[in-house]
């Protein structure tokens, strides 16, 4: 992502609290960001095999192994598929579980859907834009939201402040 496209997107994030009241309740933030299809060949171009295995097959890291968990810098995590930030530094803490976990995202920017893979439903998330697996979201965070947005290292990209 270029400087421009970032501050264009960063741009967008005010605009997306103050949809509701300019367009009123019904009009939705996830309306105004274009969604990318690729199929799955030009995926593969673009990421790498374990990048890929995260994003467009809905795997998972092994905790602790990515070098995000540690990452204490002021800036924004974006989606490794498709570049929209996701999350800003000041969303992020320390979990204790080995993945970048964030206590809120940025708004729309992620879209939930069920998941029951290990049986027991989990809410899954993924990039509004790309459709890109990110994590799980859990109600065991800190406030104020008390929400724990665990996030495969693998799916984001770190950009410094």
């Amino acid at each position: 992502m270029n400087r421009r496209n970032f501050l264009i997107t960063l741009g967008l994030v005010p605009l997306t609290l103050a949809a509701p009241r300019l367009f009123g309740d019904s009009t939705s933030m996830k309306n105004l960001i274009e969604k990318i299809d690729k199929p799955d060949a030009e995926w593969k171009k673009l990421l790498t095999p374990a990048q890929y295995n995260v994003l467009r097959e809905e795997g998972t890291e092994r905790p602790f192994s990515s070098p995000l968990n540690d990452e204490k810098r002021q800036g924004t995590y974006a989606c490794a598929g498709c570049e929209l930030p996701l999350f800003s530094s000041d969303m992020k803490f320390d979990s204790g579980t080995g993945w970048p976990s964030f206590y809120t995202t940025l708004p729309n920017h992620v879209e939930t859907k069920t998941d029951f893979k290990l049986i027991i439903p989990r809410t899954e998330y993924h990039c509004a834009r790309c459709g890109g697996h990110q994590g799980h979201v859990f109600n065991d965070g800190p406030q104020p939201t008390g929400q724990r947005w665990c996030n495969n290292g693998l799916a984001l990209t770190f950009i410094p402040a």
